[in-house]
């Protein structure tokens, strides 16, 4: 394993064969959000799940994919708030489906698609920005599990006005 590539201040795991990457400032959660994925994949909330690197990665644009590899010194540990700093598996390398930002300033209720993608050596990725103090978990795991809607959802006949929470539940099952 080498340490090429930009070094950043971030956490990865791989969820089945993409890699979230999950940035933030220092105390943000990445540390947090890597674990809760990888329990979440045990439990099979969503894919299986593995780290591949806790509090600095290292990114290569690579074939138009973006490329995440583990800081060599810190390959196979992750930090647990009041355990410590403890081993686990990881993978030596991932493409990167999915970007966390968290405590980001441009988190919105209703995010404009623009909001929803980030650019990273001129390629650009699926994005979630995380308001402060709100957990990021469950958007994580929503957006590893569902599709998104589309302005031809079909309405629920109760809803009268035609708008609303009452889209038929079938929108969601591809």
């Amino acid at each position: 394993m080498t340490d090429a590539g930009a070094s950043v201040h971030a956490s990865a795991v791989l969820v089945e064969n993409r890699a979230v990457l999950i940035r933030g400032p220092s105390g943000a959660g990445k540390s947090r959000l890597a674990f809760d994925l990888i329990l979440a994949g045990r439990s099979g909330q969503i894919p299986p799940t593995v780290l591949v690197g806790d509090d600095r990665v290292h990114l290569d644009a690579s074939k138009g994919q973006l490329v995440v590899r583990p800081a060599c010194e810190l390959a196979g540990l992750i930090e647990i708030r009041g355990l410590g700093i403890r081993r686990c598996d990881f993978t030596e390398e991932a493409i990167v489906g999915l970007i966390v930002d968290l405590s980001a300033e441009d988190a919105e209720r209703l995010p404009p698609p623009e909001a929803l993608q980030a650019r990273i050596s001129g390629i650009i990725i699926p994005r979630i920005p995380v308001e402060p103090g709100r957990s990021a978990l469950p958007l994580v795991v929503a957006a590893l599990t569902t599709t998104a809607s589309s302005d031809s959802a079909q309405i629920s006949p109760d809803c009268l006005k035609g708008f609303g929470n009452h889209i038929s539940p079938t929108i969601a099952t591809e």
